[in-house]
């Protein structure tokens, strides 16, 4: 491809682009292709011959894009959001334009310290303590790929810097701690690490986040029988109920037995923009005990997949553990110690210029325009939350956090034990079923055997109109799921 045909191209896929965002709200938003649809309709292998570009595009339009959930839907309530903005795109194709590997200053300098730069505008826009900035020299911040890298990087971290303080403790007696509402991250570093990973048992009357009695009570155990607890994965908005543990509480605990504290905000963090949710978050607590900090902003902030920021208060902690350095990745400015080398922030080696689209988020919607966003989401969940509570059919789980309210049916009028949560159990999956055939997106979870539902607000694209259509349907799903649940158990 020359650089007309490529400048022709790129039209079209502009053209096309805007027309799909323009389209969403008419197309389902769930894909329904088939298990294998896509091999079926593809060759087995790669042409002997390069093919003509436009088949190629319309290809991407016509096999492609209905094998696509579409994410940005504004009646995409499931998991967390993934948002999508212009300005997103526009950074990767730019950044797409010069690509380079990027692990070393000198591999493209502009790459590097435009990191370091939106890291710290980003740690100021959500209020975290100056000991996280670049510029202090000290702390600082690297954009990865997901939370569950960050997560890991975080603990490859910890354990390192546990065992430099403690060499004679041989690795099968570490333990990290998590709860069990934690992130599926943390029991996944502990099987690529091979150490011990404890579930730390949170409970319902406190909202399933960690307490201060809870964490000292399992550090004493531990102790006891003769392991040695070295990192706590605490969380600020799990995905499953949204709980936040209570750094405030566990903090000085943890600081007291030398424990490293990570928080996970994957989702939740970019909440903290807005200065009215930065105590409920935890913030000052998270300035004063976490060693590292971890939020994505390419779940509820605006940013394209993927952008994951994860900020130390100890740069050298990182470095300390990753720093492989042979002859021909050395550089006279790395060797001066005068620039940041981010491939040691990091488990890989290369990475990709993701700054630039974060850079092209925040300069067009400004602080206030991604305020405005976050308020928006939280005030239509509330809104979908006080439609739930004012429902007899309806029950809320867990109190409503931020943009995420958790829920189950349970109708008063059948004859049904609310304490049997297998036949309560019963419905909601039937519930749940059902609701896949409708045009929105929504999961479920398990909070203390419960089965519920999930609706996550966060979607760029989502309005009022939404919300009162997601309600609609589920209102009109309860009818058939109870007959259908009732001559279940007819036949049973």
């Amino acid at each position: 491809m020359d650089i007309e045909a490529f400048r022709k191209a790129g039209y079209q896929a502009i053209d096309r682009i805007c027309d799909y965002i323009l389209s969403l709200e008419t197309r389902k938003v769930v894909s329904v292709v088939k298990p294998g649809y896509l091999r079926d309709a593809l060759p087995d292998r790669a042409p002997d011959k390069g093919e003509d570009f436009e088949a190629i595009a319309n290809d991407f339009r016509d096999l492609i894009l209905p094998g696509i959930t579409h994410w940005q839907h504004p009646s995409f309530f499931a998991w967390f959001p993934s948002n999508c903005t212009m300005e997103g795109i526009l950074g990767d194709l730019y950044a797409s334009s010069v690509s380079n590997p990027g692990f070393n200053w000198i591999c493209s300098p502009a790459c590097t310290e435009l990191e370091a730069v939106v890291m710290d505008w980003s740690a100021k826009l959500f209020g975290l303590s100056d000991a996280f900035l670049n510029i202090s020299g000290i702390g600082g911040g690297v954009i990865h790929t997901t939370a569950s890298d960050s997560a890991l990087t975080a603990v490859v971290a910890a354990r390192a810097h546990f065992s430099r303080r403690h060499p004679e403790i041989p690795m099968e007696q570490l333990v990290l701690y998590i709860t069990t509402q934690t992130h599926s991250l943390g029991i996944k570093a502990s099987l690529i690490l091979g150490i011990t990973c404890r579930a730390l048992e949170v409970k319902v009357e406190d909202d399933y986040g960690l307490r201060g009695d809870v964490l000292r009570a399992a550090l004493e155990e531990d102790k006891t029988n003769g392991r040695h607890p070295f990192m706590l994965i605490a969380t600020v908005g799990t995905t499953g109920t949204a709980a936040i543990d209570r750094i405030d509480e566990i903090g000085s605990i943890a600081q007291e037995s030398g424990l490293w504290i990570h928080v996970d905000s994957a989702w939740a963090g970019v909440a903290m923009s807005c200065p009215e949710y930065r105590e409920l978050c935890q913030l000052g607590a998270i300035n004063t005990y976490a060693h590292s900090f971890c939020t994505n902003f390419h779940k509820w902030g605006l940013v394209n997949f993927d952008a994951s920021t994860l900020w130390v208060r100890d740069r050298t902690l990182l470095t300390q553990a990753l720093d492989v350095t042979p002859e021909y990745l050395r550089s006279k400015v790395g060797d001066e110690g005068t620039v940041i080398d981010y491939r040691n922030w990091q488990l890989p080696l290369g990475r990709r210029f993701r700054s630039l689209k974060l850079w092209f988020v925040l300069r067009s919607f400004g602080v206030q325009g991604f305020q405005a966003h976050i308020r928006k989401g939280i005030a239509l969940s509330n809104k979908f939350s006080s439609l739930v509570k004012a429902s007899p059919y309806f029950e809320i789980v867990t109190p409503p956090t931020l943009a995420l309210t958790v829920f189950r049916l349970l109708p008063p009028d059948i004859d049904i034990d609310r304490t049997d949560n297998a036949s309560i159990n019963a419905l909601n999956r039937i519930f749940n079923r059902r609701l896949l055939d409708r045009d929105l997106m929504l999961t479920t979870g398990n909070v203390g055997g419960a089965l519920c539902t999930r609706l996550a607000v966060g979607s760029q694209r989502t309005e009022e109109k939404h919300i009162d259509k997601a309600w609609e349907v589920l209102c009109a799903e309860v009818g058939p799921a109870i007959q259908e649940w009732k001559a279940v158990g007819e036949t049973a």
